[in-house]
């Protein structure tokens, strides 16, 4: 089991090595489950923490959310056990490794918990980087990771994801023979791309299954969940700045996200100047583009290099 704290140097070949064997996995196959990855007593204390919250939530409304199901985020403020999810070690590596070919930071999309009861049925099957209208097929924009609280399985509900779907993005729908049940036990995780076509499935049970959604994207898009809001300055100076930085308080580069020219991080100092000024953040190989334009060398020269 993999969490920033129990991570000795002694482990950080193997952890390397198991980043790798499951990033390719996902990206091969648009999915990927990775079992005990989270100790069951952090599950546990997480159901435990989001129990009241579900008792006094309605059910949602719409077709999409689905009217036999509770949903609600803002996680980071709900149980401290989420930040055990949202940082550990081995799914911000793969995610890292999935998503970093284009973009300079990844950040957090969502945070939500789902709550899927008897009678509801299979949700649509949808993918979800179709909420940002740009080109498909040319990158990957999020990785979704499902924690599971309770025991997810065919007859509970359990995720339903079209294995390769995200390399047929020209079909909406798939055939329901090619789909497979995410089963999984909690402290286990389904990870996919935003790109494979995938739904919760029906509760034809007595039980309730919950379970926890935390995704991430690319730091230059707009997140689903609005991280600023979710978590203004006065409650992500609380975090470790790790956490804030994933939640938004952080730039991409170059000064994408800005605040009066600066990293946003700086609204979490306990003193901000009344007058900021702009501070450039720069890619290296911006600031050697730059640094060769001034110094007058061919424009050859300087496409050469970048």
């Amino acid at each position: 089991m993999y969490s920033p704290t129990d991570i000795g140097a002694a482990d950080r070949a193997r952890l390397a090595d198991l980043i790798s064997v499951y990033a390719s996995s996902l990206v091969t196959d648009g999915y990927v489950i990775i079992p005990e990855v989270i100790d069951s007593e952090t599950i546990a204390r997480l159901d435990s923490n989001l129990a009241e919250r579900f008792e006094s939530t309605a059910f949602s409304e719409g077709a999409f959310y689905g009217s036999q199901t509770k949903r609600f985020g803002r996680l980071l403020l709900r149980s401290e056990q989420t930040a055990k999810l949202v940082q550990n070690e081995l799914i911000v590596g793969i995610v890292n490794e999935v998503l970093k070919p284009w973009c300079d930071v990844i950040q957090l999309n969502l945070t939500q918990a789902v709550e899927v009861h008897p009678g509801s049925p299979n949700q649509v099957p949808h993918r979800d980087q179709d909420m940002w209208k740009g080109p498909k097929g040319e990158m990957e924009y999020l990785v979704n990771v499902m924690w599971p609280t309770t025991p997810f399985t065919a007859e509970t509900g359990a995720t339903i994801v079209w294995p390769h779907s995200h390399r047929h993005q020209d079909q909406i729908i798939l055939p329901p023979e090619d789909s497979v049940d995410a089963e999984m036990l909690p402290g286990s995780a389904l990870l996919f791309l935003g790109s494979t076509l995938h739904g919760a499935g029906q509760n034809v049970s007595s039980q309730i299954r919950r379970g926890v959604i935390i995704s991430y994207s690319l730091g230059w898009l707009k997140p689903y969940e609005n991280q600023w809001l979710a978590y203004p300055p006065e409650i992500a100076k609380t975090f470790s700045s790790e956490l804030a930085a994933l939640v938004g308080y952080q730039q991409h580069r170059p000064n994408l996200g800005n605040f009066e020219g600066q990293c946003p991080s700086v609204l979490l100092n306990d003193v901000v100047p009344d007058h900021l000024h702009a501070i450039d953040s720069l890619l290296p190989q911006q600031e050697g583009l730059i640094a060769a334009y001034r110094e007058g060398r061919p424009l050859e020269e300087i496409l050469g290099a970048m």
